[in-house]
C-alpha cells in the first residue's frame, strides 16, 4: 500500500481549531496558555477497543535500505524464510589481468556487510545462484517475486554452512573489519570471469555489457526443517563498500585482488516465504474476531488494526488535549523475538479508500511496562472535526520491508493482566 502525506491534514486540524474556537479561546486565555496546559479538562479511558490482523499480499521490497536473509521458525508466527536478488557491477571497465595463464586463483568470496539480525546465531546453510533473468533498478519487485536461476549452487559443497556473527569484528588477512558474512564461491566462476575479461570480447567494456553477460545472483538459505524457536534473520547493507564479490589470486609471486561491486546502482529486492499453518496467525486470518483476545503484526506480512468506535460518538465541540493509546504486548525482555522500539501508525482517510495515510507519529515501546504508547491526539481531533472518517488505526513494525520484527498485542479479551486502553483528556466549549 502507498502512504500519502499527513501534513495537509494536520494543518487543516489546527486551522479548524483556531477559527471555530476563537471567542472561547480568548475567554480562556488561549493567547497565554497552550491547550496542553489546561488543568480542568475531562479525562476518560472507557473506550471499547476492537482489534484484529490483516495480511498483506503485495509488499514492494526493491531497493530498500537493507536486504533480509535467513530463516527461522517462530512458535507463534510459523516459518519465515528470506532470500534476496541483486545485480553485480564492475569496479572499472576493461581490467588488465595480463596473461591469464600466470594467474593462480586462491579464493572467491561474497562479502555482505551486517547491519543487524533477529533471532539466534546458530549455523545456517547459505547458497548462491547465478540469475538467468534480468532485473532492473527501475522495475518494481514484490516479496512474492521470483526470478529464474542457473541450477548450480556457486558455493562449494560443504562450505556453505556458516555460523553468522553480526556482533564481532571479522578478521580478513590480519585486518579487523566491521562484521560481515563471507560466503566462499566456486573458483571456477572466478576463472571463467577472468578468461572472459581477457578474451577480447566487450563484456567488461561497460556495466551494461557486463550485466548482459552476468545478470546477478540470488542468495538464499537451505536449512531444512528448523525446530520451533530456532533460526535467525540477518540484515545486510548492499550499498556499503564492504558488500562485494572478491577474487583473491596470485600472479608473478604477488598477491592480488579483483572486486565486483554491489552498490546503490544495483537493482536488488528481498523475497519472502512464510507458512502460518497451524499457528494463531492462520486462525485469526480466518476469523478476525479472535483478534479481540490477541492480535499480531509482522514485517513483510501482517499489520495490526485497532478500531475505537466510541470516538465517533464524541461531540464536535471539544478540544482534545491528550489522547494516548496504550497497547500491551506479550514478550519477555531479552527474548530473541522481541519487538522493535517503534511501530508506524497509519489510517485510511475514508472507509472507501484503500491507501494508508501516515499519522506522522510512532508508537514507542515501553519495555518496563511491556506496551507501546501512541500519541493520537491529532487523529482524534481530526475525527471530531469530521476531517477524516473513523476507520481505525493500522499498526506495523517500523521497518516493515527490511526486517523480520513481529509483535503480539493483547486484545480487550486477553487472559493477561492488561488490555488496550485509550486515555483522552478534552475541554468542551
Amino acid at each position: 500500500m502507498k502512504t500519502t502525506s499527513f501534513s495537509l491534514l494536520i494543518a487543516l486540524i489546527l486551522l479548524t481549531c483556531a477559527t471555530s474556537c476563537k471567542k472561547k479561546d480568548s475567554a480562556l486565555g488561549k493567547d497565554i496558555l497552550d491547550g496542553d496546559t489546561y488543568l480542568y479538562g475531562t479525562t476518560t479511558d472507557t473506550f471499547d477497543i476492537l482489534s484484529y490482523t490483516i495480511e498483506e499480499d503485495s509488499i514492494i521490497t526493491d531497493n530498500a535500505a537493507n536486504v533480509v536473509l535467513g530463516s527461522y521458525t517462530d512458535p507463534t508466527f510459523g516459518k519465515f524464510n528470506a532470500s534476496f536478488y541483486t545485480q553485480i557491477r564492475l569496479a572499472g571497465i576493461d581490467p588488465n589481468f595480463g596473461d591469464p595463464s600466470t594467474i593462480i586463483i586462491d579464493s572467491f568470496v561474497l562479502a555482505l556487510k551486517y547491519v543487524g539480525y533477529y533471532g539466534d546465531l546458530t549455523p545456517q546453510t547459505f547458497e548462491v545462484y547465478e540469475l538467468n533473468e534480468d532485473i532492473n533498478i527501475d522495475s518494481t519487485y514484490y516479496a512474492f517475486t521470483n526470478k529464474s536461476t542457473n541450477p548450480n549452487n556457486l558455493v562449494p559443497f560443504g562450505l556453505g554452512t556458516i555460523t553468522p556473527d553480526p556482533i564481532n569484528k571479522t578478521i580478513v588477512g590480519g585486518d579487523s573489519l566491521n562484521p560481515q558474512l563471507r560466503i566462499p564461491l566456486d573458483t571456477n566462476l572466478a576463472k571463467a570471469l577472468i578468461t572472459e575479461a581477457t578474451s577480447g570480447s566487450a563484456t567488461f567494456s561497460s556495466n551494461e555489457a557486463f550485466l548482459s553477460y552476468f545478470k546477478g545472483i540470488k542468495i538464499q538459505t537451505n536449512n531444512g526443517n528448523q525446530a520451533s524457536g530456532n533460526g535467525g534473520i540477518f540484515y545486510f547493507n548492499l550499498s556499503d563498500p564492504a558488500s562485494k564479490m572478491t577474487i583473491y589470486f596470485h600472479q608473478g609471486g604477488l598477491s592480488k585482488t579483483f572486486d565486483l561491486l554491489i552498490n546503490s546502482s544495483c537493482a536488488d529486492f528481498t523475497h519472502i516465504d512464510k507458512d502460518y499453518s497451524g499457528t494463531p496467525i492462520d486462525q485469526i486470518i480466518q476469523d478476525s474476531t479472535l483478534g479481540n483476545k490477541a492480535f499480531y503484526a509482522q514485517a513483510f506480512n501482517l499489520r495490526a488494526v485497532v478500531k475505537i468506535p466510541g470516538l465517533s460518538a464524541l461531540s464536535k465541540n471539544k478540544i482534545i488535549h491528550r489522547a494516548e493509546l496504550h497497547l500491551p504486548i506479550q514478550f519477555q525482555s531479552f527474548n530473541r523475538y522481541k519487538p522493535g522500539v517503534n511501530i508506524s501508525v497509519a489510517t485510511r482517510i475514508k472507509e472507501s479508500e484503500t491507501a494508508y495515510t501516515s499519522l506522522g507519529v510512532l508508537g514507542i515501546l515501553d519495555d518496563f511496562n511491556k506496551e507501546f504508547k501512541i500519541d493520537i491526539k491529532q487523529y482524534v481531533q481530526a475525527i471530531l472535526n469530521q476531517d477524516i472518517e473513523n476507520t481505525g488505526l493500522i499498526l506495523s513494525p517500523r521497518f516493515f520491508i527490511n526486517s523480520s520484527e513481529r509483535i503480539v498485542f493483547n486484545g480487550k479479551n486477553t487472559n493477561n493482566k492488561f488490555a488496550p486502553r485509550l486515555v483522552v483528556t478534552y475541554t468542551t466549549y
